[in-house]
């Protein structure tokens, strides 16, 4: 097994949505260290032109190869006229990340402007790019990928926020027809990927906080953990951080799977009749 995926080689370029920070910006700073021309999207900004300074700073070419392109994702004519102006620099895409996310927080009957943006961004905004750029690196034929940020909160759904975890359940059921159509594509050297990160560290989960608390993870350690589960050829890549191993995450998904399973209530985990059942599941081997 190399040590890089085929898609990660020099020259080839990277498009990379929500890249003004967090694991975006990490990701946009490991393709540029290894010679990837780097596409950063994010919404027009000073966020944005800092990052790409940062990233150009990295790059062997400096700004030749690393550009910003501000576009407001959530907007289907923005992310057609991103795929233009890039093809129109570079004439093909090997990477797409479609990381962009917000997270303003959501009851079930709350704000109406909560669920469109958080689905329009988060959801929406990962098919439209897919479906704008994927014909073109199907078409092209070098190896190539896409990859989508979901998030363990778009499997095991807990109680809190409905439209970000229906986002993120969207991302997921959208990923994972996305990889079965392309793997049944004849020819097609194209392969996506769900990233579902761990407790990371990044503007969205920082609440106020600018101290890395002791059980995240940094995007940096997010970043590296993608790459090596990119050359393994995993499609789930499940992260771990510092309060939270897989074999935990193996048995929140598995007890999430067993509500419908079992017949039991939905969120079983946080009924006040199962919670007991709950603790007993996570002490078994």
């Amino acid at each position: 097994m190399t040590n890089q995926h085929p898609a990660l080689v020099k020259g080839h370029v990277a498009v990379i949505t929500g890249a003004a920070s967090g694991i975006g910006l990490a990701t946009a700073k490991a393709f540029a260290h290894m010679g990837l021309c780097v596409v950063l999207v994010d919404l027009e900004g000073d966020r944005l032109a800092s990052a790409t300074a940062e990233v150009a700073a990295l790059s062997a070419s400096g700004e030749t190869d690393v550009v910003a392109i501000g576009t407001d994702v959530s907007k289907l004519d923005e992310l057609e006229a991103l795929e233009r102006a890039v093809i129109q620099r570079f004439g093909r895409v090997h990477v797409l990340m479609n990381n962009a996310g917000i997270q303003p927080g959501s009851t079930l009957f709350g704000p109406q402007a909560n669920w469109e943006n958080v689905l329009g961004v988060n959801l929406m905004a990962v098919i439209n790019g897919t479906r704008t750029f994927g014909p073109g690196m199907v078409a092209h034929k070098d190896p190539a990928l896409i990859i989508n940020t979901g998030s363990k909160q778009g499997i095991t759904t807990p109680p809190g926020d409905p439209a970000y975890n229906v986002s993120k359940a969207g991302v997921k059921a959208f990923t994972e027809a996305l990889q079965h159509e392309l793997r049944n594509t004849p020819d097609c050297n194209v392969t996506a990927h769900l990233l579902i990160p761990g407790f990371v560290f990044t503007g969205l989960t920082a609440n106020g906080r600018t101290e890395k608390p002791a059980g995240a993870w940094t995007p940096e350690e997010t970043v590296d953990f993608m790459l090596q589960s990119l050359v393994a050829g995993d499609f789930y890549i499940l992260c771990p951080d510092n309060e939270v191993n897989r074999a935990l995450d193996e048995k929140r998904i598995a007890w999430a799977a067993g509500d419908i399973i079992e017949n039991r209530p939905p969120l079983s985990r946080w009924h006040p009749d199962f919670s007991e059942r709950f603790k007993i599941h996570l002490c078994e081997k």
